[in-house]
């Protein structure tokens, strides 16, 4: 990387910052630190920051803390140089440096996803709409219309245009050639799965059919399928079918190998479900394992399902992981270091500090403002009447001196459950930040130019406070009366 890089901190940071700058390779040529005069940077402000760093900036890029908020647009414009935010974490700096200080981009993918509506054809019609919404807003490409075998189905062609009317794209999804063909000519723009005996059912319409073997597991009758559907015209995507842990995964995955080897050029889609809902495990492991499958094999279509409740995320772990391999693809890389959500429960750095760095820190403060860290020996919390660290938060409390503070201490309790969770996991813990559970939960809007605003602990400490003036000022002002009347 050869920009002229300033990174801002503040005193507590500064020499940690040029110790990791250092370490991390970057010659001292590339690079300056610059302390804006607070004690925290991350509570930095814009009017702050214009007011202690003076232009023309002798840099081609200013890095600030992640957790700094303000309006990076406006820097930038002011001072002619690209603000961006850095890692939230100092430990994950020399990561960012390497990618040349840039954040990775997984804007791109190159893999569709299917997201069934399972058991449609018992679904009222707003709910299937409700449901195909929420599965587009979390990633799905085609919502695929799931029938049910005996299961009559008489509003199977509104099911259809009503999904169209919304701007999807639909795929109907039977074992009924009959449903398949009365969806293709409702306007459906894909039908799973004909075969080489009932290709014809889509002739004259311009859906696009799912092929699959006739028996299960004969590729050459897929094979055949597809030379029968190239000599008719018909634009098609091939499914040899991925058949569950112990009744042939292996030999299934070795059909869509083989296939890809016959037939270089074809589209093939791959059905996860077989593997993501009948395993007993954490489907965001299995579901990025099979999508780096479908990288290498150029498989640009897969069909989800999320019945279990253990695959409640599934349409956002299949969008999460093909970003991640579309990325890590083009890079030429392995899936690895750029971020993406894809590790929830633990982390590849779990603590932002050592102890010992901890200690360091803790000896510069000067308030009784209460600091929680998580690291490898356990919890720590520190302000400048003490510092503690145990395992067990309840060991903690009794040092605090909250017990007459009710709100505070409600707040530390809530804080350090939270920071015993991601110590005994092994995720990062940021004090007043929620736990980062990556897609397996929705996280909360995270505004990058305003602070948070005042939580209902701190309020109404505040507001203690404040009622405790005004009494001991009400008590003070009828001292002095009294006094004025004895006189």
């Amino acid at each position: 990387m050869s920009d002229k890089l300033l990174f801002l901190t503040g005193h507590l940071a500064e020499e940690r910052l040029k110790s990791t700058l250092a370490e991390a390779g970057q010659g001292q040529h590339k690079w300056t630190v610059h302390n804006v005069g607070i004690k925290v940077a991350a509570l930095m402000t814009e009017k702050i920051l214009r007011n202690r760093l003076e232009g023309p900036l002798e840099a081609d890029q200013v890095i600030l803390p992640g957790r700094v908020r303000m309006d990076l647009e406006s820097l930038s414009a002011h001072y002619g140089v690209p603000f961006i935010l850095g890692p939230e974490e100092m430990i994950d700096l020399p990561q960012f440096l390497g990618r040349g200080a840039k954040q990775p981009d997984l804007s791109n993918y190159d893999i569709n996803i299917f997201a069934e509506i399972v058991s449609a054809p018992e679904v009222p019609l707003e709910k299937v709409i409700a449901r195909a919404r929420t599965y587009q807003a979390a990633g799905a490409d085609v919502i695929d219309i799931g029938c049910q075998p005996d299961v009559p189905f008489p509003h199977l062609e509104e099911t259809v245009q009503a999904l169209k009317a919304e701007g999807l794209k639909v795929s109907v999804d039977s074992g009924d050639v009959d449903e398949l063909q009365r969806g293709a000519l409702a306007g459906a723009d894909y039908v799973l799965s004909l075969d080489e005996t009932s290709l014809d059912a889509v002739a004259g319409t311009t859906c696009v059919p799912v092929l699959v073997p006739k028996p299960h597991g004969d590729l050459d009758s897929l094979l055949r399928a597809i030379d029968k559907a190239n000599a008719l015209g018909i634009k098609h995507l091939a499914d040899p079918i991925l058949d569950p842990i112990h009744f042939g995964f292996v030999a299934s995955l070795e059909r869509y190998a083989e296939l890809r080897r016959y037939c270089p050029n074809v589209e093939i889609l791959m059905g996860t479900g077989n593997l993501t809902e009948l395993t007993d495990a954490d489907s965001q492991g299995l579901t990025t394992l099979l999508l780096g499958i479908c990288s290498e094999l150029q498989i640009r279509n897969v069909l989800i399902v999320q019945v279990s409740p253990h695959t409640r995320r599934t349409v956002e772990e299949h969008d999460a992981a093909r970003r991640l391999m579309y990325r890590a693809r083009e890079d030429n890389a392995l899936p690895k270091g750029y971020g993406g959500g894809l590790l929830s429960l633990h982390e590849l750095r779990a603590f932002a500090q050592t102890p010992d760095q901890i200690a360091e820190t803790a000896k510069a403060i000067r308030d009784s403002n209460f600091r929680i860290e998580a690291a490898s020996d356990g919890v720590h919390i520190y302000n400048r009447f003490g510092h503690h660290a145990d395992t067990d938060p309840f060991e903690l409390f009794p040092k605090l001196g909250i017990e007459d503070d009710a709100s505070h201490a409600f707040y530390l309790g809530y804080e350090l459950a939270k920071a015993e969770i991601a110590q005994r996991l092994g995720k990062r813990y940021t004090q007043d930040r929620p736990l980062d559970w990556g897609v397996a939960a929705d996280a909360p809007d995270d505004d990058k130019i305003h602070h948070a605003p005042e939580g209902a602990t701190l309020r109404a400490a505040r507001e203690k406070n404040e009622k405790a003036r005004a009494a001991a000022k009400a008590e003070k002002d009828a001292a002095k009366a009294r006094s004025n009347d004895k006189t």
